[in-house]
Parts: C-alpha cells; structure tokens; sequence
C-alpha cells in the first residue's frame, strides 16, 4: 500500500537537513526533491521553449482560479492572526482580481459557467479550506503563500513573456495573472516577505507542520497534473482549438494520436503551476 500525502511529507522532513534557522531556507530545503521533479519533466522544458496555446491556458487559469480563490480568501479570514499578519500583503501579491479580468478576457462574461477544473484541483482547494480549522492549522497557510505567492512572482515576467509569444498575444490582455503592479523591485520585495515570514514565532510543532504542509503543498500541485492528463486522456470529444494557436509538437515526443497529443500538451501548460517555484 503506497503512503498517502501525510505519510510522504513526513518522510521527506525526517530525511532532509535542517541546520539552517531560517523558516524560508528550511521550506526550500524540504521541497528540493519536488523541484526536480518539474525541472526534469519534458512538460516543464517544452513550456519554457513556448510549447502553449489557448485553449492549455484557459484550463490552467481555470485551475489557478480556483487555488487563489480558496488561498486569498482565507489569508483575509485570518490576516489579523500573529502567524498570517506578517506575510500579508494583498496590494503586492493578490492574483484573484487579475485572474479574473484574464479568465473574462478569453471565456466572456460568463466565465464563471465555462472554466472545468479536475478532481485534483478541487482536493487542493478542498485543502486550503480546511487550514482554517484550528490555530495550528492557520498557520499552515504561511506554506501555502509563500511558495505559490514568491514562485508567481520568481517565474512571472519569464512565464508572462513566453506565454505572449506563443499564444501570438500583441499587448498585455490576457496575462494579468503574470504581473505585479504593486511591487517595484521583485527581488528587494522577496528578501522583505522572507524576512517578515521568518519573525514569525513557532513551536517546533508548528514548525514542523509548516514544513511537512509545503511538502503536500507540491505534491498537490503534482496530483493536479497526473489527474488532468488521465482525465484527458479518455475524452472523446477533441477540445475547440483555433488553428492559429494549435501547436505542432515533434512526433518523437509525442503520441500521433490527436487526443495524445493535446494530453500531453496540457502538462505542458499545468507543469507551470509550480514552475515559477524555482527561484524561491
């Protein structure tokens, strides 16, 4: 019988140094194997080569939608709490409303009754909820926003700009969702959400739950992509794709079957959920 996500974090926290004091540097030594997974993956190397189009990343938004929705509100819920008040910054990291002006831009004004988000993404959302339960559990969301708030902001110009080019986008509509109006220097911003993240005061409990949850954190994110690409692949009906952003994959790579390869492209597109996580 395989460990569930409980039982893999754990693990990964019990086998990894963790000499440093410094809560960021404990997280981004913990999620190291994780990483490697996503560098390694051809998904993640053909989207940095501009492997994307349209109807990929109206699914990825759709996810991102629902993960930030569930995320932001409850960092509001609990932003007076001593372990979500430090790392608290709506005006430079919230997502939520420029998601939304990107998911109109490409679904219409009744988006909301269009987006499809898989079971995966629902437990992940399902996840974020349930943080909130307990003290112990609030601070868990310190997991959840630093690695998804400084992984978007890390990949964000890099991601935006592929995405522009190979969906062939002339101007900014449409990827909202890559900047980040509010911060002017990225890299003096992350240095402050670092320090501000590592006053936080906590027990050895509660340190070690942060860790173990930015552990699950990823491999959610993981589920995310092994889901979709099962979901995908036993659809009948080929996703509506406009000719001008259909992409035309190497078939040494992928499956000649029509429905293979936009499964496999799709990953393409959702390895970039935790893509920008790099750089944390």
């Amino acid at each position: 019988m395989g460990m569930n996500l409980e039982d893999t974090a754990t693990a990964r926290i019990n086998g990894t140094e963790k000499a440093a004091s410094d809560l960021s540097e404990q997280i981004t030594g913990v999620i190291k194997d994780s990483k490697l997974k996503f560098e390694n993956s051809q998904f993640s190397q053909n989207y940095l080569k501009g492997k994307i189009n349209q109807p990929q990343y109206k699914l990825l938004l759709g996810s991102y939608y629902k993960i930030y929705k569930a995320l932001e509100e409850e960092l509001v819920k609990n932003a007076s709490q001593p372990g979500v008040d430090p790392i608290y910054f709506p005006k430079e990291l919230a997502r939520l409303e420029s998601l939304e002006k990107d998911l109109e831009h490409f679904f219409g004004q009744d988006w909301r009754k269009k987006i499809t988000t898989s079971a995966a993404t629902q437990r992940y959302e399902q996840r974020l909820r349930e943080v909130n339960i307990t003290y112990l559990h609030t601070m868990l969301l310190v997991a959840h926003a630093y690695t998804r708030y400084l992984g978007d902001l890390s990949g964000g110009q890099v991601l935006g700009k592929i995405t522009q080019k190979s969906m062939g986008l002339t101007g900014k509509e449409g990827l909202s969702f890559f900047s980040f109006p509010g911060v002017t220097s990225p890299n003096r911003f992350k240095q402050l959400y670092r320090s501000r993240m590592n006053s936080i005061e906590l027990t050895e409990e509660e340190r070690e739950a942060v860790l173990e949850e930015a552990v699950s954190e990823f491999e959610l994110n993981i589920q995310i992509f092994d889901d979709l690409q099962k979901m995908l692949s036993v659809t009948a009906e080929p996703v509506d794709q406009p000719k001008a952003n259909i992409v035309n994959f190497p078939a040494a790579i992928f499956p000649s079957s029509p429905i293979m390869q936009f499964t496999m492209a799709i990953c393409v597109a959702l390895a970039t959920v935790g893509m920008g996580i790099y750089a944390l």
